[in-house]
């Protein structure tokens, strides 16, 4: 495995594999990996020949308050993990190395990323589709993997290829859980004792939803609406929103008549934590 930090290498690197006729993939990420990561690595690994991780803390996806600096950075943890699992290349760029010091343009996210987590962190999704298209462009992949725990995120993406018409295939990977159903993410690092137990409410709303959906009903805003109860009853936890959208354009949806996505964001002390779980209706379970 190399680890390479400029942009000419990476390219070159990967110009080289595809002259030898192997197919490419890219998990972009922020490191602190842990298991959901390596998922991503591992589904790579068994599409593609050769495979490219980048370990970039993107500033440009943070807003003013927010955890770019305290983000969790362990790299040679990360490294090795990456060794083992058998991707090709490690992209560690510094932040100068991926942003010129007059960089004026930047790639919009559309109307996708104007709702949920684009209403309450209103700069995420122009810094996330700038540092994807400017990844894609560097390494040129066959593939690219993401996680369906940022579902909106993994929508922006795959809209934003779409309409760019850049040549990867956007590929979504499910949601890696803990054994007591918390979706993984880097920044559970940051919750004490009490609050990973009262993190949990999240997964708990979301099997509420499915349940309901199990048992009948039909009717999405009664959903919805145990899905905010099951939150707000956590006194750890603040809710940001708990809807069933469209799994395409995440709009808000009355009736569950087809597969909807349950979606919930919710603070558990100061951490912000989002989930998600696709809610079928009964006759389609069977």
């Amino acid at each position: 495995m190399e680890r390479l930090s400029s942009k000419a290498e990476v390219h070159g690197a990967v110009l080289a594999a595809k002259r030898e006729g192997k197919s490419v993939a890219l998990v972009p990420t922020m490191g602190a990996l842990h298991d959901g990561h390596l998922s991503l690595v591992q589904a790579a690994c068994a599409r593609a020949d050769y495979v490219v991780v980048s370990v970039f803390v993107n500033p440009t996806q943070f807003g003013p308050g927010e955890d770019f600096e305290a983000y969790p950075r362990d790299l040679e943890h990360d490294l090795a993990l990456l060794a083992a699992e058998g991707a090709d290349i490690v992209f560690t760029p510094n932040v100068s190395a991926m942003y010129a010091a007059d960089a004026a343009v930047t790639v919009g996210p559309g109307p996708l990323g104007g709702m949920w987590e684009g209403a309450i962190r209103p700069a995420h999704f122009s810094g996330v589709c700038t540092v994807v298209t400017k990844l894609l462009s560097i390494v040129g992949p066959d593939l690219a993997f993401f996680g369906e725990k940022d579902y909106q995120q993994l929508q922006v993406v795959k809209r934003l290829v779409c309409d760019l018409d850049l040549p990867a295939k956007v590929v979504g990977c499910p949601i890696v859980r803990e054994c007591d159903g918390l979706a993984m993410s880097s920044r559970n690092a940051y919750l004490d004792r009490d609050e990973r137990a009262a993190a949990t409410v999240l997964y708990r709303a979301l099997r509420t939803a499915e349940t309901l959906a199990l048992d009948g009903e039909r009717d999405a805003r009664v959903i919805a609406t145990a899905l905010r109860d099951t939150v707000e009853a956590e006194p750890l936890a603040t809710l940001d929103y708990a809807e069933l959208v469209d799994p395409v354009t995440l709009q808000s949806l009355k009736t569950l008549d087809r597969p909807l996505r349950a979606i919930v964001a919710a603070r558990v002390g100061a951490t912000r934590l989002i989930d998600n779980m696709a809610i079928v209706p009964r006759q389609e379970q069977q």
